[in-house]
């Protein structure tokens, strides 16, 4: 198995950061997530999170930035400076659009958020983000049992989030993995989960010199890719969230590559 480009260090503050998403998790009251799922909807590639009535609990929303702010301080000292000021610009107006726009992958709000308020561009969406996703694991937990497939195109049915990792179990059948949301999907070995190409001419796969249990699905229709990772090998199996993390080289070579993580439908003639 390849090294992971990944720092040690880098690893084991994201191991923290799932243990705390994990932890959060287990303090929201069940109750107040209520999927109403549709199956016209869900067929149609709406996103069983947008189908869920959410009850959000601001505050606890506001504690867990304050504590992954108190963890990226410790782990990385230089960050205690550049993350002073978020607890004073937080309110519960400021905390609510905070989590609508990490839903909706608004990076340009927050951006734009950084910017006013003298932020890294990546801190207010980072956080967000963080402490949204126990949330939107909470929704897969329940509703697990109704996702078996997804729609090509229409990203995790879940969370909406991108498909980028799949992984090969049992007898080599290829799962889907959000690493988002910790949803996952039964999918076909050969078809493109970005356009639905099932056309095995247009569908390649690179290996990578020295990783034996990892190679890139590529598709020559919409130039996406996924990630695969025969987890068969492991003798522990991580989360969604660190083996994203941990092929994250597999990201840099599909992209040097000239594919894409959202894939693109050609304009034909």
């Amino acid at each position: 198995m390849i090294k992971s480009v990944v720092s040690k260090e880098y690893q084991s503050l994201q191991k923290e950061i799932v243990q705390l998403q994990e932890k959060w998790k287990q303090m929201i009251n069940p109750d107040t997530v209520r999927p109403n799922l549709d199956k016209a909807a869900l067929a149609a590639g709406v996103p069983a999170a947008a189908l869920t009535a959410i009850d959000f609990e601001i505050s606890l929303f506001l504690q867990w930035v304050e504590e992954i702010t108190v963890l990226l301080t410790e782990s990385s000292p230089n960050l205690k400076p550049k993350l002073a000021d978020i607890g004073s610009l937080l309110n519960e107006e400021t905390a609510i659009r905070w989590i609508e726009e990490a839903y909706s992958f608004n990076s340009v709000y927050f951006e734009r958020f950084a910017e006013e308020n003298g932020l890294e561009p990546w801190i207010p969406q980072f956080l967000a983000e963080t402490a949204l996703r126990p949330y939107l694991q909470l929704v897969a937990e329940k509703v697990q049992p109704e996702i078996d497939r997804a729609v090509p195109g229409s990203g995790c049915p879940v969370c909406g989030e991108p498909v980028r990792l799949a992984v090969l179990e049992d007898e080599g059948k290829k799962v889907c993995q959000c690493p988002r949301c910790l949803a996952h999907w039964n999918a076909k070995r050969l078809e493109c989960s970005h356009c639905g190409n099932e056309d095995y001419q247009k569908i390649k796969f690179l290996t990578i010199e020295g990783d034996a249990v990892s190679q890139i699905q590529v598709c020559e229709e919409c130039n996406g890719y996924i990630k695969i990772i025969d987890t068969r090998q492991y003798i522990e199996k991580p989360s969604a969230a660190m083996i994203d993390l941990n092929s994250i080289h597999l990201d840099f070579v599909a992209q040097e590559n000239g594919f894409s993580s959202v894939g693109e439908k050609k304009v034909t003639n």
